[in-house]
């Protein structure tokens, strides 16, 4: 059970800013931030929560059984991820590639303290167990002011794990097996990381969600496991009995010309090979969609659809379906993870190709961070355009990829990669 105040605010933008000082304090952290994006599907526009009551960290094996028994019997807020890697307890898939992070495969965490913000209305959600804290943290909250990120300039070499030629002829690969039939299309990726970078994590967040400032802002901390995340995708979403998937497929630059970034826009929508690409996700998310729908109910609400960001234009479709009452709401995401635009179509031949190619376990990276609600509700991002780092090994990682179908030039796929690795880069070479 939870004490809940509601308290109307004077200044949003600030009281974030505050709330993400205070809760550098706590071992477990998920802040939330939509940067007040524009969105039909929004429920709130930050969220913060800290402290874990209880948890749940486990690799692959079983990690959905385990997942949903602890959600069942929290019948409570849930905050935390899930990895790329859990695809191996979806289907009969293995992940052999080096991992640097050594992140678990899944946590989650039952919050003590809560706070929803939607306009200029917060809510608190305390357990009843520290519910006399409430007013003593809004004070320090209130008093939370610092913003000195200074830290202590160290030199360190990001690398890039495939190199140029090499990401040639691995895409070459790929062309291949599209061209024999064996898949339609798969999301290929690339790490970029450093051994031995000290970072201030907090002032990483920060300066990437400034660059970005996109709908699915994520800054999560696990004692020493952190990740802050620039996401602009909605992996997927539970109101009720609907459920909508948003995947992007498609990306062009930005100009700061008016004229010539509208055209770009316009580009990116009438463009045959990005319209392809996000049609065939499309079809795989609405048969993943099915697995758990009552009948006839996936429907396209929005097809590839042109989004801009501070960053990039990009393609979204959103798909629509009605589950029944008693549906979990984990076998709705077992059956729909990973999620297809970070994967491809089939998705099963897909994933085996990806992980062949691949050189770095993806983990945390093109997995999934949100929350549940007491009523099994939840809301999940796609985590991408994100810095992984681990401050106990000091390892920082971020890694990027784009869509590989038969029209792919792949000159063309290394330049979209660098595009998307930009904000990183400058990110991690301004810390």
């Amino acid at each position: 059970m939870r004490t809940i105040v509601a308290k109307t605010i004077e200044n949003p933008v600030e009281l974030k800013q505050k709330l993400l000082l205070w809760s550098q304090q706590f071992r477990e952290v998920v802040f939330l931030d939509s940067n007040d994006y524009q969105q039909r599907y929004s429920s709130y526009d930050c969220v913060v929560a800290v402290d874990a009551l209880t948890s749940i960290k486990t690799d692959v094996k079983n990690a959905f059984e385990d997942l949903h028994q602890y959600q069942s019997q929290a019948n409570d807020w849930l905050f935390g991820y899930l990895s790329y890697d859990l695809k191996n307890d979806c289907e009969e898939l293995r992940s052999n590639n080096y991992d640097g992070l050594e992140f678990p495969d899944l946590f989650f965490f039952q919050p003590k303290k809560l706070f929803l913000l939607k306009d200029n209305q917060l809510e608190i959600h305390y357990l009843l167990m520290c519910d006399d804290e409430i007013e003593s943290d809004l004070e320090e909250i209130n008093s939370s002011y610092s913003t000195d990120f200074t830290t202590t300039v160290q030199e360190f070499e990001i690398k890039q794990r495939i190199s140029k030629a090499d990401y040639l002829s691995k895409v070459g690969k790929m062309l291949e097996h599209i061209q024999r039939g064996d898949i339609y299309e798969a999301n290929f990726c690339m790490e970029f990381y450093a051994e031995d970078a000290r970072l201030n994590p907090l002032k990483l967040y920060t300066d990437l969600n400034a660059i970005s400032e996109p709908p699915f802002a994520v800054y999560f901390k696990n004692n020493t496991n952190y990740l802050v995340c620039a996401s602009p995708e909605r992996y997927l979403k539970k109101e009720g009995t609907k459920v909508l998937s948003q995947p992007i497929k498609g990306t062009a630059r930005r100009s700061s010309d008016l004229e010539l970034d509208e055209q770009l826009k316009v580009t990116l929508s009438q463009n045959e090979k990005e319209r392809s690409e996000n049609i065939m996700i499309v079809d795989l998310v609405r048969n993943d969609l099915s697995r758990t729908a009552t009948k006839g109910s996936v429907q396209v609400d929005e097809l590839c659809g042109v989004y801009t960001f501070k960053q990039v234009h990009q393609m979204i479709s959103t798909i629509v379906s009605e589950v029944e009452n008693t549906t979990s709401p984990i076998a709705i995401i077992q059956t729909t993870f990973p999620m297809g635009s970070m994967t491809g179509a089939p998705k099963i031949a897909a994933m085996t190709i990806i992980e062949a190619l691949e050189e770095t376990k993806r983990g945390l990276y093109s997995g999934a961070v949100g929350y549940f609600k007491p009523n099994g509700d939840f809301d999940f991002n796609v985590v991408i355009r994100s810095i992984l780092y681990n401050s106990k090994t000091n390892y920082v990682s971020f890694s990027v990829g784009s869509a590989i179908t038969s029209k792919a030039v792949p000159e063309n796929e290394y330049e979209e990669c660098l595009l998307k690795a930009n904000a990183m880069l400058v990110t991690l070479q301004n810390n």
